[in-house]
């Protein structure tokens, strides 16, 4: 590889890499976030495929049926997109198309995130809604429930996109 080759593949943070190389890194690096994301969203989503079966299932009204079934919804879709990346790598593995999955499973990864912070947001809200019922009086319970996942939703776009758009370093560069 020429000096200028090696000079062009320093626009990715600094490193000196071929494009193979920062291909492979790539991909390694999502794989470590896809584990991440694979464990949590198929504990969350194991968890909510048991509730049905618990004795008080039947006692939610007809709103937390809804979002329950709604949240079950997002946490499926969840689970599948997190594992999507490895059938699309199982795929296309050795057909000389790592830039293909790197891009596509990126791309993946980042509709399970928004998936996800969906699930999370939904489960606050059936957990106040729910809790609420057994605290009439207090103020806690749909209304709450509702500002709480509201609030998470806050938080997760606070902690997933504006810190990360702000600790950019082109971004506080200029």
């Amino acid at each position: 590889m020429g000096t200028e080759d090696r000079a062009a593949d320093l626009s990715d943070g600094g490193r000196d890499e071929t494009e193979a190389e920062r291909l492979d890194r790539n991909w390694s690096e999502l794989l470590q976030e896809l584990r991440v994301t694979q464990t949590g969203t198929q504990i969350i989503t194991g968890f909510l495929l048991t509730v049905p079966f618990q004795s008080r299932f039947e006692e939610l009204d007809l709103y937390q049926m809804v979002a329950y079934l709604i949240v079950v919804s997002l946490a499926v879709t969840a689970t599948m997109l997190s594992l999507a990346p490895v059938n699309l790598h199982r795929l296309l593995f050795r057909k000389q198309a790592k830039r293909q999955i790197v891009e596509a499973a990126d791309r993946i990864l980042r509709l399970a995130l928004l998936t996800i912070g969906l699930v999370i947001a939904g489960v606050v809200l059936l957990v106040f809604d729910i809790v609420g019922e057994f605290m009439a009086g207090t103020g806690v319970g749909r209304p709450m429930g509702i500002i709480a996942a509201l609030v998470t939703a806050a938080v997760l776009i606070a902690l997933w996109v504006v810190v990360p758009y702000g600790a950019h370093p082109r971004r506080r560069n200029h």
